[in-house]
């Protein structure tokens, strides 16, 4: 029952009370004051008369003042009604008749589809990743006027409640692939109980806040607990940390002595304001470019006359050895000898997992909150230039913005930017539609949360896939392409029409990494290409 409807009740309640009340006290008045007694009948019908404004004035002419006051108070509730009527019932009513229908269940042939309880902004990523698989998708969303916005603007959404039975037989849920639960931590439990109480069988993947919770959504039944936070947080660490030790920071490993990596180009390093053929990065170091990040843009593949500029991030394959000594070519020369000082913006879970890694990597930080919390170095906001001196930003190396929203965080960069045109800034961004506004304020890294999570539960959902995240900035996916097998490389063309790059090919158990123009996938291959979500997507709309 919408509110509307429980509003409608409650006056028709009222309504019916009111006018019982005064057909009683009429008829006893009438009896009473006027020595002129009428019956129910009569007392009810002058009563509908007055509330209805309609007068026909059959029982008029009253000599009684009690019986004046009694019809007075009578004429204003009656009026009262008809005004509230209006804004209670009706309004609503016709607004309710003339909007969009939301379904309040999925239609027939929904099968082996993904449940989504309810709609966030971290949702879009993992959509994503299930419309480039040809996985077939709803959110469940109890919300009606959000429910109403998903439907007009195109998603496949029903209005139902996903914690209850009925509510996911609505979604079909015995007959769905999975069902994903991201609501809070508290009614994500009671989604996975009534889940499994339905189905066992189908794969339910819970998403924490609090990562201390996990625990109970494993007892409530979750095939898959995950928290996005801690690993926000050991991906910004890293970036710290891989500027100032030997360190790749993300990389995966596909064979042997061979990597793909990530490698942000920090202020003052060697390959800092170079372009890509004045780096010799193949010529001099033997690595591949499979593409570069300019401001949390990927671009791939990268003009020769492209610049290196810091904060720029590459994407390099090659030998361990080979990718050591270019990260050397990244890290500032004076970072390479002196391990500055990091300022961590923020202690919550994201904060605090950074200064445990830092612990781990012997890095001295300081922390900056404004809550007196434990582990708090200086209490204050980082938007004042005063509490940023007292932290130490002149002689920082590194700044970690690892602040809860958005909109403080793009402020504070645009602060310790003003401050500080060499220190590095690491952020912390709520939605992906935010990170462009942190790297034009002046961010080196962003990473979002939404995005983090967007993956992790894309890979939980999609385990038929092998998909690795390099810090959720590019995807690493080792598939089958049965539309490459026949083709060379060259002829199929793949990083112009998709935009990934063939890093490698793993056939009979040994990973093939001299991959020519000529080379032609076989039928067994499982062939490994990179590139951000988009690329990776259409590469198996292509030729998955």
């Amino acid at each position: 029952m919408n509110t509307w409807q429980r509003r409608s009740v409650w006056y028709t309640g009222v309504l019916v009370l009111s006018m019982f009340v005064f057909t009683v006290l009429y008829q006893y008045g009438m009896a009473a004051f006027e020595s002129d007694p009428v019956t129910s009948l009569e007392a009810f019908q002058f009563v509908v008369e007055t509330f209805t404004t309609t007068g026909y004035g059959a029982q008029a002419g009253w000599s009684s003042p009690l019986m004046l006051v009694l019809v007075i108070v009578m004429d204003i509730a009656g009026t009262v009604m008809i005004f509230l009527a209006l804004p209670v019932v009706a309004f609503p009513a016709f607004e309710d008749a003339l909007s969009t229908a939301v379904p309040t269940a999925v239609e027939n042939g929904h099968e082996d589809h993904v449940i989504v309880a309810t709609y966030t902004p971290r949702v879009e990523t993992l959509i994503s990743e299930l419309d480039s698989r040809g996985v077939e998708w709803v959110i469940v969303e109890p919300d009606r006027d959000r429910a109403t916005d998903l439907y007009e603007e195109g998603y496949d959404v029903i209005h139902t409640d996903p914690d209850s039975a009925d509510g996911l037989a609505a979604a079909n849920f015995t007959a769905a692939r999975a069902l994903v639960a991201d609501v809070s931590d508290q009614v994500d439990a009671s989604i996975v109980l009534t889940a499994k109480e339905l189905d066992e069988s189908v794969r339910v993947v819970s998403v924490v806040e609090e990562p201390d919770r996990a625990r109970y959504h494993d007892l409530a039944g979750a095939d898959a607990v995950l928290s996005p936070r801690p690993l926000l947080g050991e991906s910004l660490a890293r970036k710290v940390t891989a500027s100032v030790s030997t360190d790749l920071g993300s990389k995966v490993e596909l064979g042997e002595d061979f990597d793909i990596v990530e490698l942000p180009v920090h202020r003052g390093a060697d390959l800092a304001g170079r372009t890509l053929a004045e780096s010799g990065l193949r010529e001099r170091a033997g690595v591949n470019v499979i593409g570069a990040w300019f401001d949390g843009e990927f671009e791939s593949p990268l003009a020769p006359d492209s610049v290196v500029e810091p904060g720029t991030v590459l994407l390099m394959t090659g030998r361990e050895s080979q990718l050591e000594t270019l990260a050397n070519r990244t890290r500032s020369e004076v970072r390479r000898h002196v391990s500055g000082e990091t300022i961590v913006v923020g202690h919550g879970e994201v904060g605090r997992t950074i200064t445990a890694i830092l612990d781990d990597a012997n890095l001295p930080y300081t922390v900056v909150d404004e809550r007196d919390l434990p582990g708090v170095d200086i209490v204050g906001d980082a938007t004042d230039p005063a509490v940023l001196d007292e932290a130490g930003i002149d002689d920082a190396r590194s700044v970690i913005l690892a602040i809860p929203d958005d909109t403080a965080t793009e402020f504070t960069t645009l602060v310790v930017r003003d401050e500080s045109e060499r220190v590095e800034i690491v952020a912390r961004a709520e939605e992906a539609e935010a990170v462009k506004k942190m790297y034009r304020a002046g961010a080196d890294y962003v990473l979002a949360l939404g995005t983090v999570t967007g993956r992790m539960v894309a890979s939980a959902v999609l385990e038929d896939e092998d998909v690795i995240s390099l810090d959720t900035q590019v995807e690493v996916v080792r598939t089958r392409a049965p539309g490459l097998v026949g083709h060379s490389l060259g002829d199929a063309n793949v990083r112009a029409r998709t935009g990934v790059t063939v890093v490698a090919v793993e056939r009979n158990g040994e990973v093939l990494t001299d991959l020519g123009p000529e080379f032609r996938p076989r039928t067994d291959d499982e062939v490994v290409v990179a590139g951000p979500d988009e690329a990776t997507n259409r590469f198996t709309e292509v030729f998955g």
